[in-house]
């Protein structure tokens, strides 16, 4: 039990990190959400957005990040 506590902790920091860097990164005018590859498609009474670029940026960060943190492991 204190393993999956210890993990769900570490989830939420992490969770709790990107969120603050979200947060810092749209005050300083960085363009997440609206990248090109974004769509957002408005009609009368719908609206339907999907970030496949931002998407695919924090796929790559987080490729990079991981493979860093497993490399420095060994």
């Amino acid at each position: 039990m204190n393993e999956l506590g210890k993990m769900l902790l570490a989830i939420g920091l992490l969770i709790a990190l990107v969120g603050a860097v979200m947060l810092i990164a749209g005050r300083i005018g960085l363009p997440l959400g609206r990248l090109p590859g974004d769509f957002a498609y408005r009609g009368k009474r719908v609206t339907f957005f999907f970030p496949l670029g931002t998407s695919i940026l924090f796929s790559v960060v987080l490729t990079i990040l991981v493979y860093l943190l497993a490399r420095s492991r060994r």
